[in-house]
C-alpha cells in the first residue's frame, strides 16, 4: 500500500481505477477509518479512479498530531500530489466534509465537492451525540452503531458483527480519537460564498450530530449547492449505498461537463 510522509506523519492511501478517468477522493467521518468508504469506493471504481486513504489516527496510518482541519487538509493534498492527481472530485462524510471545505479553499486540485452530513460550523454539532456515535470504551461500539443506522438496516443486513469489527480494526482511539472530535468541534468554514465549487450536499434525514436544517441551510449559502435528504441517520450513505453512489457519480459527470 502506498503511502506519504508529511508533516513527519506517514498516511497510508489507495487508489483503484485508470489513471486517465477522472479522480475520485474519499475522506471519512470523524475518528472513523477507511472501512467507511467500502461501498461507494468500489462503485465508483470501474468507471472512475478512487482514492481512499487513512487519517492520520486512523487505520495504518501515524497518529501523530495536530489534529486541526488545516492540518488534515494539508495530509489531503499530500496524499493526492503523491498519488499524481491533477484534478480530484471530494467526497467527505462529518469531519471529512469539513476538511473538504478547507481543502477547496486553501488548494487547487477540488473540482466538486460531495458532503454527507457537514455543518458550516462545530456550533452546530449535538456533542453527545458525537462522543456517543466515537465511544472511548470499544465494549460500547456496537451500542453506538444506533446513531449510525436504522434498527431496520442493522437488522437486515447482518453487516453488524462486522462493523464492528472494522470500527475496532480502523478507527482512532484515545489522544487520536479525541483530537478527531476536537478538529470537528472547533471547525469553521469562513465565509461560505467563498466557496465556488459545484456541491452535493447530502444528509440524513434523522441525523442526530447534526441536524438536517443545517445541511440545507449550508447547500443554501453555497454558490453552486444542491440538497439531497437521503433516509437514515449518520452513515445513511451506507444504508443505502446504490442509491448514493449512482448520485455521486452522476454530479462528478455533471460537475466534469460543465466545468468549474
Amino acid at each position: 500500500m502506498p503511502t506519504v510522509t508529511t508533516d513527519g506523519t506517514t498516511i497510508q492511501y489507495e487508489t483503484e481505477g485508470d489513471p486517465d478517468r477522472p479522480t475520485v477522493v474519499f475522506v471519512p467521518d470523524t475518528a472513523t477509518g477507511p472501512w467507511l468508504w467500502g461501498w461507494q469506493a468500489p462503485g465508483l471504481a470501474g468507471t472512475h479512479r478512487t482514492v481512499v486513504y487513512a487519517q492520520r489516527g486512523t487505520d495504518g496510518s501515524d497518529s501523530d498530531g495536530p489534529y486541526t482541519v488545516d492540518r488534515l487538509a494539508a495530509d489531503l493534498e499530500a496524499v493526492l500530489r503523491d498519488a499524481d492527481v491533477r484534478n480530484a472530485h471530494v467526497v467527505g462524510a462529518g469531519l471529512g466534509g469539513m476538511v473538504a471545505l478547507r481543502y477547496a479553499r486553501e488548494y487547487s486540485r477540488a473540482r466538486s465537492l460531495t458532503l454527507f452530513g457537514v455543518p458550516p460550523t462545530g456550533d452546530a454539532i449535538d456533542a453527545d451525540a458525537l462522543t456517543g456515535l466515537h465511544p472511548s470504551d470499544p465494549t460500547r461500539i456496537r451500542q453506538s452503531l444506533s446513531l449510525a443506522f436504522t434498527e431496520r438496516f442493522l437488522a437486515e443486513t447482518g453487516l453488524t458483527d462486522d462493523i464492528v469489527k472494522w470500527r475496532k480494526d480502523e478507527d482512532a482511539v484515545g489522544d487520536a480519537r479525541t483530537g478527531h472530535i476536537d478538529a470537528a468541534m472547533g471547525f469553521d468554514a469562513g465565509p461560505i460564498y467563498e466557496v465556488g465549487l459545484p456541491t452535493l450536499v447530502c444528509h440524513g434525514v434523522d441525523d442526530p450530530v447534526v441536524p438536517l436544517s443545517v445541511g440545507e441551510e449550508l447547500a443554501a449559502d453555497l454558490p453552486r449547492g444542491r440538497f439531497e435528504a437521503v433516509e437514515g441517520k449518520r452513515w445513511c450513505f451506507v444504508e443505502h449505498s446504490a442509491a448514493v453512489t449512482d448520485a455521486i457519480a452522476e454530479f462528478v459527470e455533471e460537475s466534469d461537463a460543465t466545468g468549474v
